[in-house]
């Protein structure tokens, strides 16, 4: 089958937006991807994924130009919003800067992106958009309340899409994960850690099955999810957020 779907995904250089990349082009996905860093050498083995743009997705002018490149592949039919940065901190050291710069990655992009897709899903009747959040948007957390917020919001946002837009047979769904090897952010965490292996056995405990079978949750498994909602065996599925956390938004304490 000659695939003529077009599906971007934000974010896709490296972790979650990578693997989800890859997976969605294996399975007949016209993949338009972007982030602030050039793609995975392996774009250039995988016929489907047919252009990667460095974008800032703070841009709406970006965002904007991002959709209409996408859309000179074929319809578009399904966006992922992974991109998403962190900020550890004590709300007394959060400037502006720092909330401006989460925010508007993690949330506003999310939105913009959506708001330039949806007019090409109203035109074929159908859409469907995932957003990445996090289990800090379903529990939120005490070390970095900035992320919490803005993961809070994204899946807020999801459900508030979801109503908007459920009439025009657009789909808007959430995954939450927890901690998730290979990515960006769990590895700025485990460089700046001054025992990176302790650091990352504390984010395996936190979930009792990642402490259970002694790992943390692989980008691959998120992927699969993404791949899910997008799929027709998801047509029915609209405003939810699936946590993939191994448990840990259930409030199990670690042992």
């Amino acid at each position: 089958m000659i695939p003529n779907r077009v599906v971007i995904v934000t974010g896709a250089a490296s972790g979650i937006g990578l693997a989800t990349a890859q997976l969605l082009a294996d399975v007949n996905w016209l993949v338009v991807s972007c982030d602030l860093q050039p793609a995975h050498e392996s774009i250039h083995e995988i016929d489907n994924w047919k252009e990667h743009l460095l974008v800032d997705v703070r841009s709406v002018e970006h965002l904007e130009k991002l959709v209409d490149t996408a859309a000179t592949y074929g319809p578009i039919e399904a966006l992922v919003n992974n991109a998403g940065v962190n900020h550890v901190a004590d709300i007394t050291d959060v400037s502006e800067e720092d909330w401006d710069r989460v925010l508007d990655t993690n949330l506003k992009a999310a939105f913009f992106a959506s708001r330039y897709v949806v007019p090409y899903f109203r035109k074929q009747g159908k859409g469907s958009i995932v957003n990445i959040a996090s289990n800090a948007g379903l529990l939120p957390r005490a070390h970095d309340p900035v992320y919490s917020i803005s993961k809070m919001s994204l899946v807020g946002l999801t459900k508030s899409l979801a109503l908007c837009l459920s009439r025009d047979n657009i789909r808007v769904n959430c995954i939450c994960p927890g901690p998730v090897s290979e990515t960006g952010i769990i590895n700025a965490d485990l460089a700046a850690a001054a025992d990176p292996d302790a650091t990352a056995q504390s984010f395996i405990n936190a979930s009792p099955l990642a402490a259970a079978q002694g790992r943390m949750i692989h980008p691959k498994e998120v992927a699969a999810n993404v791949s899910y909602l997008l799929s027709e065996a998801a047509a029915m599925v609209t405003g939810t957020s699936i946590a993939i956390d191994g448990g840990k938004s259930l409030g199990v304490p670690p042992k």
